[in-house]
């Protein structure tokens, strides 16, 4: 094995994790490094953070997903550089690994647009732990409101800001909407989750820009069938822990989620080449960086443009770029058959979801919108979900929350008092000197 050539993996993501996979049983050794233990099947990300499914639904052990793969190891540990000369990956906790070929597929991070000190008032969704810690925080949120006796603070605590109207905003909004509305309307009693405001700011014309217009049109209807206030056109000027201000309007909330745009890791400063303006780096045709052959960059990280237009950072671009890696480091290898031609990505379509039963599918001439969508969307996710226990479990879950509309991961794991919320409304409790009504509400 140690006589072979070597593949270094970066990011366990969809890209590497399929480039790991296609180069099973290839004359390499591979070695797969990510700062987390697990892959992690994102699209589905914002339903952990809305205690629809648990973290183990939607992730799998990068171990377990490659046990059986005789030339594939893997370090969890943090890539913080590459030396191209020396052809060497240098990780944070001070090794460096060696590689014949190296393949980059770290993915991307939200784009707080130069104003970075918002992150801290207006988290993202991102990783495992961010969809955990959103769970947190949006839950404390109903629990601070339950002990807070001022209403304007109240109001406060259950206005639900999201910013960006793409899949990720539009998704986690419609969500939110049905804990508040449906899921969690009988569980207090000091006041009527019902009452929680989801409001979603757009900067742009419409939201889902990337649907065709009728498409995202019927999703904002969908939106504010849900209780969702849609507000397009809205630049956000200022975000705090008080709440955001866009066009000219204030916003008072204690919950501000950032989901708006994206921007590569640092590659490019890895590398020692030119990015684009959101830190892509533009790759050749068979996904190398120019000047450097046996260096392959995959999804979010990588720029490449088909048929005149960028190729979108979305999960399938990721997953055929993986597969498409692993044939022509094969072929490049050693190994019998023709090295592949120039990489083309084949769209399958385009998905997204809002809320129970509604949905939108554009796949090119045939444009669905509403249940059927909404079946159609639930079944791409069971099949691109990795692990038969991944797929069985959550489809299970679905059906039960469709029936009983119960959210079974409602779950508060962290300290209590949390950092954002609940600690702010008990310190206003002592300020002014009141105490909780004792009023309970009527039940619907």
């Amino acid at each position: 094995m140690g006589e072979l050539p070597h593949v270094v993996i970066v990011g366990a993501g969809f890209g590497g994790i399929m480039a790991a996979r296609g180069l099973k049983n290839a004359p390499v050794r591979v070695t797969v490094i990510d700062r987390t233990n697990h892959h992690l099947f994102q699209p589905l990300l914002y339903q952990v953070a809305t205690a629809g499914l648990s973290p183990a639904n939607i992730a799998a052990p990068i171990r377990d997903v490659l046990h059986k793969q005789r030339n594939a190891e893997v370090f969890l540990a943090e890539a913080a550089g590459v030396d191209t000369a020396g052809k060497l990956v240098h990780l944070r906790e001070g090794a460096s690994i060696p590689y014949d070929y190296l393949i980059i597929a770290t993915g991307s991070r939200y784009n707080y647009f130069g104003h970075n000190g918002w992150e801290e008032d207006a988290p993202s969704l991102k990783s495992l732990s961010d969809g955990v810690s959103m769970r947190q925080e949006i839950l404390l949120a109903f629990e601070a409101a339950e002990m807070e006796p001022d209403p304007a603070r109240r109001k406060a605590l259950l206005t639900f800001v999201l910013v960006g109207g793409g899949p990720t905003g539009v998704e986690l909004a419609g969500s939110i909407a049905e804990l508040a509305h449906r899921a969690l309307k009988e569980d207090f009693r000091h006041f009527d989750p019902r009452s929680a405001r989801i409001i979603l700011i757009e900067a742009g014309p419409r939201i889902l820009a990337a649907f065709p217009k009728e498409l995202s049109n019927a999703a904002q209807k969908a939106l504010e069938r849900l209780g969702v206030e849609v507000r397009t056109d809205a630049m956000v000027q200022e975000v705090d822990d008080r709440g955001v201000s866009a066009s000219g309007v204030r916003i008072d909330s204690r919950n501000v989620i950032w989901t708006a745009g994206v921007v590569a890791t640092p590659v490019g400063k890895w590398l020692d080449v030119e990015t684009d303006n959101i830190g892509r780096i533009p790759v050749n045709a068979d996904l190398s960086v120019p000047g450097h052959p046996n260096i392959l960059v995959l999804g979010d990280a990588a720029r490449l443009e088909q048929d005149g237009k960028l190729l979108p950072g979305v999960c399938p671009v990721a997953m055929q770029q993986g597969r498409y890696a692993a044939a022509l480091i094969r072929a490049r290898a050693g190994e019998k058959g023709k090295e592949p031609g120039p990489f083309r990505y084949h769209d399958k379509g385009n998905v997204a979801t809002v809320g129970r039963g509604f949905a939108i599918v554009d796949l090119g001439r045939l444009k669905l919108s509403g249940f059927v969508a909404w079946v159609a969307w639930i079944f791409i996710h069971i099949w691109y979900l990795i692990g038969f226990r991944n797929r069985i479990s959550v489809m299970f879950q679905w059906a039960w929350a469709y029936i009983t509309w119960q959210r079974a991961a409602r779950l508060i794991t962290g300290p209590i008092p949390g950092p954002r919320l609940f600690a702010k409304t008990v310190d206003s409790l002592a300020d002014d000197r009141t105490s909780i009504t004792t009023k309970t509400r009527k039940l619907p």
